[in-house]
């Protein structure tokens, strides 16, 4: 039961590091271009990660018939979901972004039973039903062609990613360290999107070296949104359930809706806050049953 509640504090934690995230990575993505973003992001992680495990003394070692294993979560996770993240984002608002990415925990119910065999209830099934409904909500709150509705579908899908990763998380064993395991994922995500964004970097590194003051925001970015929240995240995985441990996801939009209020002065309509708690009432479920 310790070890639970200990899961859920890194859970919450890390979740709480990303709502932040979503208002800082507004801020730079008017600068940087997402895929540059991320991929800046990553290294300044990869860095941290690797002083961090030769500091501590962490094993580096990973098992030959793991590394697919890891090659999928550093793919589907950090390269393919992030991106998503980021360019959903930028298409759209800091709380949208926050709000239908929290999304992932109820889909996390249908990847967990197909990969990891745990039950779907009806419960569940409701949870996944209703978290389904609040994405459609806030993707139809822009009308058509509206650049919104475009980066919440962008958003939704960033959102399935992340959620089969974090399932596929529950099968790397577990005495690995989560730092070696989250330093090896972030490092297939970048050699994979290092060719894309190529072209993206040059422009976008002309502009951080022009504007010293967005240093801080890259340095939160990959220091403690990757490599301090991702690690968080994973450890909690680790001691938790997959469909009830993403109830966590809960500080996202709660830290990136009143942070987005408070410093980009963003408004939200009447859909939104049904859409999201459509969303929360699915988590909700999800985590009551646990």
């Amino acid at each position: 039961m310790k070890s639970t509640y200990l899961g859920g504090l890194y859970m919450a934690l890390a979740a709480s590091i990303w709502g932040v995230m979503y208002v800082v990575s507004k801020i730079l993505l008017q600068n940087i271009a997402p895929l540059a973003l991320v991929w800046i992001r990553y290294i300044v992680a990869l860095l941290t990660l690797a002083i961090t495990i030769a500091a501590t003394g962490q094993s580096w070692r990973i098992y030959r018939r793991h590394l697919p294993l890891v090659a999928a979560i550093g793919i589907v996770g950090y390269a393919l979901s992030i991106w998503l993240q980021f360019l959903g984002t930028k298409l759209s608002t800091a709380q949208t972004g926050a709000m239908i990415t929290s999304a992932a925990p109820a889909f996390m119910v249908v990847f967990s039973r197909f990969i990891l065999d745990e039950k779907i209830t009806v419960r569940k099934g409701v949870s996944v039903g209703l978290a389904t409904a609040g994405v459609l909500m806030i993707v139809g709150n822009a009308g058509f062609g509206h650049p919104d509705r475009l980066g919440s579908i962008v958003l939704f899908i960033a959102a399935l990613a992340w959620a089969l990763m974090s399932v596929l998380v529950k099968l790397v064993p577990t005495d690995y360290s989560q730092l070696t395991v989250t330093f090896y994922a972030i490092l297939v995500a970048t050699l994979g999107l290092t060719p894309a964004a190529l072209e993206q970097l040059p422009h976008s590194l002309s502009a951080i070296w022009l504007r010293p003051s967005i240093w801080s925001g890259i340095l939160y970015l990959g220091v403690i949104s990757t490599a301090g929240a991702f690690f968080l995240w994973n450890k909690g995985l680790q001691l938790v359930d997959a469909s009830s441990g993403g109830l966590y996801f809960f500080f996202q939009p709660l830290v990136g809706t009143f942070l987005g209020w408070l410093i980009l002065g963003e408004t939200v309509g009447f859909s939104f806050w049904v859409g999201a708690l459509l969303i929360l009432t699915g988590i909700a479920l999800v985590v009551k049953e646990s």
